[in-house]
């Protein structure tokens, strides 16, 4: 592959909801190109950018890859992105790095649910956009109604610039609105008379077309305005100014299986959309994504944002604050890369087996350093248990975990010290199912995922004074402590230790000893045996023996004090209370507040934000972790929803007494 200047480089995010036909996109482009003998087939597992073997079984993306192509002296790095919500920091990452964006649409499906969701991030973004209405071979596909259904969902001026002849059985080719010509057959077709019945349609979209690029202009508004003729050139220059603007979206179509109307669009990518934008200060590179390949080691896939990234030579991660000597720079297409010494500004490579560089960190020089804006991704909610199968799995589990990890930043692992689990937090299920897919393949690590622990914890509601006596004679030297302590509810604190002894019925040396025997017992109650929080207990009375007692007599006598008291105190069992916020479009919000009625909820209040509205709740814990399915559910994937801890309250009686029989028989197991 060779080396293109910045001008000649397009970053082109290709986006979708799963199933628009995004992948065979990319697949004909490539073909068109030379690149490939044949066109690759999802369902054979074939294609260059869906090469993971989870993707290959499951025939969707799951990992965005980077797939250039040479087209007409234009470098085109193609970012096929997943089209499922589980992986949106795919998506995210892609698009920080992209010039444009590619929408796919399915002239079946139409707008769907993952359209408008990255809609918005390409708005974050402010990227220039482009649509490909593909599947018009199929039955019921229908380019009119996609068009109505893109103008009524988006804000923008929506403008075709493909025209398809016929639908399903009678799909034969498109019209080409910017040149006038029309085209059957695949590849470049063949050229033929614009069929009589779409003249209409042409001239309107050419007319609308020529607005376009008017607006793209003062000097061409004005001549549009007074009625002269743009020429070819005007308009083409006029087109690159408004998409690169945002003020044009243009629309084309064809299929991609059939690989019609796909050379026409890559001509559009190629002459319309814009190029990176030339900085000719110190190097700056930005990482968007890592794999660790279990052939060639950990690697980086980055963008040059200014100057030029070379091959042999020390960089500076300036998020890390250390330096990195690289090695090997490639080029990538899937699977396969060539080697390069040099990558332009604006371009796309990889870097592999550096030490500490992540996704999101900045490589540049040390002497000018900078740190580029990152990528914002998006908040794991999905929480399960992990634990290893076996003793050899437990060895590999956390190396193949920081592994998993350092490839994909919306995971999170956790280890809670109550529970003593080790907590795994994804997207949703498919993300945490090949997360586990995947520590076995590539790290051989099987792993068992259960629920997770709800961390309880006990209290008491009444006010009590009990003795503890331990005493023990066995021959020699005997043990014995003795102390009367009063328990009392402290909500405030988890735990407060007084003391008020008088006339040294227990020595000054031994209340440490009291106080740490009521701390290491406090750490499973009474009731079920969860840590007991929010008590105050004080010393008051007690006796000792000058030769028997000793620290470890009065660490036995304080705990057999709490046993003793706790039972008398009215022990109850709290939960963990979380404040919630959810984010919905605005006509789903009677049915989150409605749900959140059946998970114990207590909605606090509503906030308008743009289209859409914010919830406000408190919400057990127990309720929460299977919240994130039940969210995509209610609001086909439109809800987000985020939450942290609040404070812990008592659980009702009905539930309490389930909770601790279970507890009792795990205990008991």
């Amino acid at each position: 592959m060779k080396n293109y200047e910045t001008g000649q480089i397009r970053n082109l995010g290709v986006v979708a909801h799963g199933g628009a036909g995004k992948t065979s996109l990319v697949e004909a482009m490539l073909y068109n190109t030379g690149v490939l003998s044949r066109l690759g087939r999802i369902e054979d597992g074939t294609t260059v950018s869906d090469y993971h073997p989870e993707e290959t079984a499951r025939q969707v993306t799951i990992h965005t890859s980077l797939v250039p192509c040479e087209w007409n002296g234009t470098k085109i790095n193609l970012l096929d992105t997943p089209g499922f919500s589980d992986f949106i920091g795919e998506v995210k990452g892609a698009l920080r790095v992209s010039d444009a964006a590619m929408f796919v649409v399915s002239a079946v499906d139409g707008v769907e649910v993952q359209h408008e969701v990255i809609w918005e991030i390409a708005d974050d973004y402010n990227l220039p956009r482009i649509v490909f209405v593909n599947k018009m071979d199929r039955e019921n596909s229908n380019f009119d109604k996609v068009l109505e259904d893109l103008q009524s969902k988006f804000k923008a001026n929506f403008v075709p610039v493909q025209i398809p002849i016929g639908s399903f059985n009678t799909f034969a080719g498109v019209v080409d609105v910017i040149n006038e010509k029309a085209y059957t057959g695949d590849g470049k077709g063949k050229e033929t008379e614009i069929p009589a019945e779409l003249a209409d349609d042409l001239a309107a979209y050419r007319e609308k077309l020529i607005e376009a690029a008017a607006e793209g202009d003062d000097d061409l508004t004005m001549k549009y305005l007074e009625g002269e003729e743009l020429t070819p050139e005007e308009i083409k220059d006029g087109l690159k100014k408004t998409i690169a603007m945002g003020k044009v979206v243009l629309v084309l179509a064809g299929s991609a299986t059939k690989n019609t109307g796909v050379f026409q669009l890559m001509n559009v990518v190629a002459d319309y959309l814009p190029a990176p934008k030339e900085e000719d200060g110190p190097m700056a590179a930005l990482v968007f994504k890592t794999i660790a390949d279990p052939y060639v080691g950990k690697m980086n896939f980055l963008r040059v944002f200014s100057g030029k990234f070379k091959s042999d030579q020390v960089v500076y991660n300036s998020k890390k604050e250390k330096n990195e000597k690289i090695g090997n720079v490639l080029y990538v297409r899937g699977k396969t890369s060539v080697q390069t010494d040099v990558v332009p500004c604006g371009d796309l490579a990889v870097v592999v087996k550096l030490q500490d560089t992540a996704t999101g960190d900045t490589l540049c020089d040390k002497d000018k350093p900078v740190v580029l804006e990152g990528i914002d991704f998006p908040t794991p909610t999905l929480t399960v248990a992990i634990a290893p199968k076996s003793k050899n799995d437990e060895d590999k589990l956390g190396d193949a975990v920081f592994k998993v990890l350092e490839e994909d930043p919306t995971l999170r692992v956790e280890k809670n010290t109550e529970t003593k689990q080790t907590l795994l937090i994804g997207m949703g299920e498919l993300h945490l199912n090949i997360m586990l897919e995947k520590l076995k393949r590539k790290y051989g690590v099987d792993v068992v995922m259960t629920d997770p622990k709800v961390p309880y914890r006990e209290t008491i509601r009444a006010k009590v004074e009990v003795e503890g006596k331990h005493k023990k004679q066995s021959g020699g030297r005997g043990q014995y402590g003795h102390v009367w302590i009063r328990f009392e509810p402290n909500p405030e604190e988890d735990f407060v230790f007084a003391e008020e002894v008088f006339g040294g019925s227990v020595p000054r040396q031994y209340f440490p000893a009291v106080e740490k025997g009521l701390r290491e017992v406090m750490t499973e109650g009474v009731l079920a045996g969860y840590p007991t929080t929010g008590v105050k207990a004080t010393l008051y009375d007690g006796s000792y023996h000058t030769v028997d007692s000793s620290e470890l007599a009065f660490k036995i006598a304080a705990s057999l004090a709490f046993k003793k008291g706790a039972l008398q105190a009215k022990p109850v069992l709290l939960e963990p209370i979380m404040n919630v916020e959810v984010t919905v479009p605005d006509n789903f919000m009677g049915d989150i507040i409605s749900d959140f009625n059946t998970k114990r909820g207590r909605v606090l209040g509503t906030e308008p934000l743009g289209k859409q509205t914010v919830i406000k709740a408190t919400v057990p814990l127990s309720e929460m972790y299977r919240y994130a399915i039940d969210l995509k559910s209610m609001t086909q994937g439109r809800g987000s929803f985020t939450m942290e801890f609040s404070s812990y309250e008592e659980v009702p009686a009905r539930l309490a007494d389930d909770i601790i029989k279970k507890a009792k028989a795990e205990a008991e197991a």
